[in-house]
Order: structure tokens, then sequence, then C-alpha cells
């Protein structure tokens, strides 16, 4: 049965209301240097029960939770924005490092992946689980959660950070993307395995987590090997009548194809969409993967995109939720080993030490994955509340921490990188203008 014309309305109301929060919050973060995932997430924060809801609890109730059915809608937009993200993210992928950055990429990689995991894993022995664990009471889940958290790193924040300070085609840039982006995979299928596990536990049987690797590494061999070799077969096969129909039809399609088998193979949703970024990143020649990337973002970072942002701010309750001391003890502790890590690897391949310093800073920016992971963790039921706060902070404060420090160095004129003094800051369009038409004499 579908809504009555009130629901429909109120339902439209509370989209609304997010969507202008999260683009004006973004914008405002943007112009004061800040990340603009901080501004969108800092809109559902004004809106949710951290701000409003505990201003005018009846207000909040009947906006967003008026009718029974507006929580789920609203959920279908929040997880619809999550595919769109993890989709995008996908489309970042660099699999290749500029010449002669092959072993500082490899060395970086390797650094801020294992040793930040494992010092995240033995961090937990020092945490009580009894706050923390979430309804699916998986320790071996959660232990992996937490040492994502400390190793993860932000395609699209850095990413972003970099286009708005124009050294994008830096090769300091095209580092930190290709690492990044090597780096997040791998951590993607950490947490893949962790919902498998969860699920296997949940079953007690050693069977259902031999299932559930097994269909996460296939899963990965035929995004990474047969997928692209087949959409470059398919794509301008003249039998192919989508691609002709609608080209964004056609990606969206390889976007939901993708998803749908990940869903079916136990495979979290979520990594599926990362996936088939990835494929149509290796599948598709420059100039169409251009016309890709360009058709799925204005929609993506105008509308889905924001709404999720926005629905994870509106999902915490800094007020009541949010346990400060531990919060700044588990920052400390995960921006210390990343940072650490990442600065002594550079060291000791004879990078300079401002390189040093700028490659920890970017390596520590969590953003948009560091909160994926942490709303994914808990829509699974492997964390409490007040850890799903805990972690999206983190996410926001090293991503804001990243972002003021790269702004600062290339502000005083230094290059981020050995190489990069001749490169040209290319600053990225300014917003939209709205000039009146002038007078035809």
């Amino acid at each position: 049965m579908g809504l009555t014309g009130i629901e429909m309305t109120r339902f439209l109301l509370s989209l609304l209301t997010l969507l202008v929060a999260a683009n004006v919050l973004g914008y405002l973060a943007e112009r004061f240097t800040v990340p603009r995932v901080i501004g969108e997430v800092a809109g559902g924060l004004v809106l949710g029960p951290t701000v409003f809801g505990h201003l005018a609890p009846d207000t909040f109730q009947w906006l967003y939770q008026g009718f029974p059915a507006q929580g789920k809608l609203l959920g279908l937009v929040y997880q619809l924005g999550l595919i769109f993200l993890m989709f995008n993210s996908g489309l970042k992928f660099q699999p290749k490092f500029n010449r002669g950055d092959t072993s500082i990429g490899l060395a970086i990689l390797a650094g801020s992946t294992l040793i930040p995991f494992a010092a995240g894993w033995m961090f937990t022995g020092f945490m009580n689980p009894a706050d923390l664990l979430g309804p699916a009471q998986s320790l071996v889940a959660f232990k992996i959660v937490v040492a994502i958290s400390i190793a993860v790193t932000s395609i699209p924040v850095i990413s972003k950070i970099l286009f708005d300070l124009g050294v994008m085609d830096t090769r300091f840039a095209k580092l930190v993307v290709a690492v990044a982006g090597i780096h997040d995979t791998l951590l993607w299928v950490g947490l893949a395995l962790a919902a498998g596990l969860a699920g296997a536990e949940s079953h007690q049987g050693i069977a259902t987590v031999l299932r559930s690797t097994g269909a996460t590494f296939g899963l990965i061999a035929v995004c990474l090997l047969v997928l692209p070799r087949v959409l470059r077969l398919i794509n301008g096969n003249r039998f192919n009548i989508l691609v002709r129909a609608s080209f964004l039809g056609y990606i969206l399609a390889i976007l939901l194809m993708l998803a749908l088998l990940a869903g079916y193979l136990g495979v979290d949703v979520m990594f599926g969409a990362l996936l088939a970024g990835i494929a149509v990143k290796l599948a598709f020649p420059e100039h169409l993967f251009d016309r890709v990337e360009n058709s799925i973002r204005e929609i993506s970072f105008s509308f889905f995109i924001p709404l999720y942002f926005a629905m994870v701010g509106l999902q915490l309750d800094l007020a009541r939720q949010f346990p400060l001391g531990f919060f700044l003890l588990y920052l400390f502790f995960a921006t210390a080993v990343q940072g650490t890590v990442v600065y002594l690897t550079c060291r000791l391949l004879h990078l300079d030490r401002l390189t040093s310093i700028n490659l920890a800073a970017a390596m520590n920016a969590r953003g948009g994955p560091g909160i994926v992971l942490s709303t994914v963790a808990f829509s699974l039921g492997l964390i409490s509340e007040p850890f799903f706060a805990v972690l999206v902070m983190l996410a926001l404060v090293t991503s804001w921490m990243a972002g003021s420090w790269l702004r600062f160095v290339v502000k005083t004129g230094r290059p981020l990188m050995p190489g990069d003094e001749k490169v040209a800051v290319v600053k990225p369009q300014e917003e939209v203008t709205l000039d009146a038409v002038p007078s035809v004499k």
C-alpha cells in the first residue's frame, strides 16, 4: 500500500531539511578550510537528537519519526547514499604508481596497513568489550572493526582535500591516492570477513566462515580479473542496447548487478558497490571513464551522499551517548600509531622530514571510509551506539587535522614532496554565480 498524501509530504519535508542542512553546512565548512564531509555530518547533528531533538523533542519526533514507514524510507535513502559513496570510492582506485615511486608506495602501503591493524587488534585487550560490543556479540568481528579503524585512510576525503588545494596533479597526490586506493580495498576485505564471521558465529558453524571467506575472495577475483575483460567486450557491442539507450543507466546497472551479486553470495552489499567502481575503472578507456565519473558524480555528491552523511549525524546523540574521555584516548592512539608508522617508514626510505610528515598526515585522514566502517559495523550489530559515535568522530577529527596541515604547507609555498616544485597549483572552480542575463542591444 502506498503512502498517504500527508505521509509523503512529511517524508519529503524530512529529506528537504536534511539535504539543505548537509549542503549548506558542507559549503560553509569548505569556506572555512574544513573538509566538506564534516559540514555534511554537522547538518545531521544539528537536526538530530544532539541539538534539535534535544531542544524540541516533539517536533523532532513529528518530522523524522512521524509515521511507521518513515524510518524505513529514510533508511533506504541512507543505504543508497552509502552505495553511491562506495561506488565513487571504487572509481578513485589507482592501481599504478608513478615511475620511481613504486618502492615508496609499497613500503607505505605495507607499513600503514599491517602495523596499525596489528596495533588496533592488540589495543582491544585494554578495552571493555561489555560497553562496546553490539547485539551480534562477536568479539573477533569487533576486534577486526577496531583494527580497521586504526588503519583506514579516506580516498574521497583526501582526494577532495588535494583537489581543493589545487595539487591533484602533483607527485605527492598521485602517490597518496594510489596507496590509499589499494590500502582501503584490503581493509574492506577485512570488514567483509568481519561481517561473515559475525553471521557464522551466530550459526555456530566453521563451514559458514569458510564459505564467507571464499565468497569474498572469489568476488574480488571476478571483479578485478574477469569482469573488466567482459565489460570491454560488451561495452561497444552492437547488441548492447542498454548502453545506447542510456549510458548512465548502463553504469548504474553494473553497480546494482555487483551489489546484488555480493548480497546473494553473503558478502556485504556495500563491498559489492566498491568492487563495481573498481571494475568500471579498469574496464573503460580514459575518455569514456571521464564520462562515467562526470555522470555519476553530480547526482551522487549533490543528493545521495550528502543525505547519507547527514543521516549519519542524525543517528548520533553526542549530548547523552558520547564517552568523551574514551574518545580522546582513542583519537590519540589512532593518530599516533598511523602517523608514527608512516613517518618512520618514509624516513627509512630517506625521504626528507617535511615530506614524511605530509605523508603521515594524509594517511591519517579517515573521512568517508571511517564513517562507512562505523555505520556498516553498527548496522550489522558489531559495535554499540556509543562506540559508533566514537568512530564517526574519529573519522571527522582526523580528516580535519589532515586537511588543516596540508593546507598550511601549501600556503607557505613549500612543495608537499620533492619533484612538485614546478607544478602549477590549479584551483578548483568556484561556486556557481547566477548573474543577471545581459540585455541584448
